[in-house]
């Protein structure tokens, strides 16, 4: 996991990651400032190191002068060895409001230059003579990671064309959206997508995906929206991937703040939408995709406090992305979190939690592979031995009745304070939630109850699930029937007993499996700061 040094208020934001030889790059911005692209690498996809940034604002005057936004890193398409990074930039002369595309190159992913762009500073026309002797001489010589030289034969920035997209601040929300670009080549042609906003319809319902073909080398030109949902305020950070016959494109939806997508078998034909086309559950946001050796990653930043989403983010563990035989985009657990493995805990070791309920009203038998547990009425969990904190459990669930389960980790036995993981199984909906006790003496504010995330799954078999928990530091992940329902981080308990809970309910739990891993040798204080 990767996030930012605790007390400098700076947090990570939209990332893009890119794998070459061995070896993970990621890309990101460093909120609330954004006044650099950050660099780090990995060769695990979970233990990051920060080396030296990648980009900056520019000189006072330029296009990107006052903020950088969300990049891509892809190689060069007309130069082998070379690669290069699409970025959004703000400048001070439209005080933010209008986004434009840039673009740097590199030979090596750690030594960047900014490309030439036709932008000039017009500052102060009636400054006087040493004010403008001052400016000029301050100017730089030659490209590099802050500084653009001027070519007015340069395409770039780019801006929307406004025969297809609003171009102005005298439209719509009037701040022009243009950013997040991404760039795609299919063999013969290259396309940058970017999130734009189309020209009518309601103001809230113009978010698109812009495109733009690479008619020369390093010139664009715009064409129609790749696709124009006619539903969301903007469709952010645009990815798209061909995988297994059909094309996927993916974005983030500000709405809900949840990952989504769209298939097609051939560009050019209409996009649609599956029953669910949501990849990742509320608070995963700025989807980004990678391959490796494996296949597709994606990536994303989380948001702790999603009220505020320029503080508290980490970059969880990246999820595999897997095609159903029905085509369906599916995010499950990554591979890479096996290197964590440590000892195997005897599932067959599990007690009550609450000790005053009597044999009358509850079961808990241990028989054949499997767990047979029972309660009557009222709420009962079955807990394992031994207070456990970085873990990995796999239990085949089948219910009998119309009753309640879930399950209980990181659990006080006495307060009974902990994660309380409700799974309704018959309409399949996973809701985790923080439980606890609040000081004494605050009253009715004494409990506790913090709703952290919901998720849905959809299989034939209304009564039974094959789930699967993982807590990895304060990263919190759910797989039911394989799939990733649930993925969020909390720092609110770090230890404690695991467990399964009924209330009213019949269930034999089978396939139990629970590992201890390893705690993450990064934790979440470990620097984002630069």
């Amino acid at each position: 996991m990767f996030s930012e040094t605790d007390g400098s208020r700076k947090t990570i934001g939209d990332v893009d990651i890119l794998y070459h030889d061995g070896l993970y790059h990621l890309f990101h911005l460093v909120l609330p400032n954004h006044d650099f692209i950050a660099h780090a690498v990995s060769t695990d996809a979970i233990n990051w190191r920060r080396v030296s940034n990648a980009l900056f604002i520019g000189d006072p005057g330029s296009w990107d002068d006052l903020m950088l936004w969300t990049m891509h890193v892809s190689p060069d398409p007309y130069r082998s060895g070379r690669w290069r990074m699409f970025y959004t930039g703000l400048s001070r002369r439209d005080q933010g409001r209008y986004q434009r595309l840039g673009m740097a190159v590199s030979d090596d992913l750690y030594d960047w230059q900014k490309s030439p762009v036709h932008w000039e500073d017009h500052r102060g026309p009636r400054d006087p003579l040493p004010v403008k002797e001052a400016v000029q001489k301050s100017r730089r010589d030659g490209a590099n990671c802050l500084h653009a030289e001027f070519d007015p034969n340069s395409c770039l920035p780019l801006e929307p064309d406004s025969q297809y997209y609003e171009s102005s601040l005298s439209e719509g929300r009037h701040w022009v959206s243009f950013r997040d670009p991404f760039y795609y080549h299919d063999g013969e042609q290259g396309w940058l997508l970017a999130a734009g906003r189309v020209k009518e319809g309601p103001v809230v319902r113009r978010g698109c995906v812009a495109l733009m073909k690479e008619v020369a080398p390093h010139q664009f030109e715009a064409q129609p929206a790749l696709h124009h949902p006619r539903l969301y305020d903007d469709v952010e950070v645009p990815n798209l991937i061909y995988f297994d016959d059909d094309y996927y494109l993916i974005g983030s939806i500000r709405e809900d703040a949840k990952i989504r997508y769209w298939h097609t078998k051939k560009i050019g034909e209409p996009w649609q939408s599956y029953h669910d086309n949501v990849l990742l559950a509320q608070g995963n946001y700025a989807g980004r995709v990678c391959r490796d050796e494996h296949g597709w990653l994606l990536w994303n930043f989380y948001s702790m406090n999603l009220l505020d989403r320029t503080s508290e983010n980490l970059m969880p563990p990246p999820k595999r992305l897997v095609r159903s035989k029905s085509g369906l985009l599916r995010a499950v657990t990554f591979e890479g979190i096996d290197a964590y493995l440590r000892e195997s805990v005897d599932c067959r070791c599990i007690h009550s939690l609450i000790e005053d309920v009597g044999p009358q009203i509850q079961v808990c038998r241990v028989e054949g592979g499997h767990l047979d547990l029972s309660c009557e009425s009222g709420f009962q969990a079955f807990v394992f031995d031994g207070d456990i904190d970085c873990f990995r459990f796999h239990a085949k669930l089948e219910m009998q009745g119309l009753g309640k389960c879930g399950l209980v980790f990181r659990l006080d036995p006495e307060s009974r304070d902990g994660y309380y993981l409700s799974l309704d199984i018959l309409k399949g909906v996973a809701q985790l939630r923080a439980w606890g006790t609040g000081a004494d003496g605050s009253g009715e504010h004494m409990m506790t109850f913090r709703s952290l995330q919901s998720g849905f799954w959809y299989s034939k078999s209304r009564s039974e699930a094959s789930v699967q928990l993982l807590a990895f530091g304060s990263y919190l992940e759910l797989t039911v029937d394989g799939r990733v329902v649930l993925s969020l981080a909390d720092q609110t308990f770090d230890k404690g007993q695991l467990g399964i809970y009924l209330e009213a309910a019949e269930v034999r739990v089978s396939d139990v499996r629970l590992d201890r891993l390893a705690s993450p040798s990064q934790t979440d204080d470990h620097l984002a700061s630069g």
